[in-house]
């Protein structure tokens, strides 16, 4: 029964999930803009997105649905994050940039509502199906 609901929902409830990772993340950067040496760091959403799919371009390719994923934590569940590369570096190691962390944060929200919206429409759906409206 899980099975139909999850290809009922689609991809839209683990992009909610990862929205949520990716938007405290982006919160942490900001937070930490002024702390010396902090490193900002970021979800490569695309390619956990993808492995979720159980597609993907990625050089590490698996065999088998039961193998590890690189892009997911196994002891959290949650994706894995990666270091985001300066565009300018500070003299104190900090490679926090608040603009770019704003704009990812917007754009991160923006999508977020999107799917969630889409999922909201996924449920009103079903329910009328149910219903027989």
């Amino acid at each position: 029964m899980t099975s139909k609901i999850d290809q009922a929902f689609g991809l839209n409830a683990q992009a909610l999930k990862l929205y949520g990772q990716r938007a405290e993340t982006l919160a942490a950067n900001m937070a930490n803009a002024d702390t010396p040496g902090y490193k900002a760091r970021d979800i490569d959403f695309k390619s956990v997105l993808q492995g979720a799919m159980g597609a993907g371009d990625s050089a590490m390719m698996r065999s088998d649905a039961r193998h590890i994923s690189p892009d997911i934590d196994l002891v959290t569940g949650a994706a894995r994050l990666m270091y985001r590369i300066p565009l300018q570096p500070s003299a104190d190691g900090n490679s926090v940039d608040v603009q770019t962390e704003q704009a990812q944060f917007t754009q991160n929200a923006m999508r977020h509502q999107a799917s969630f919206t889409f999922l909201d429409g996924t449920i009103k759906n079903l329910i009328s199906a149910i219903r027989g409206e």
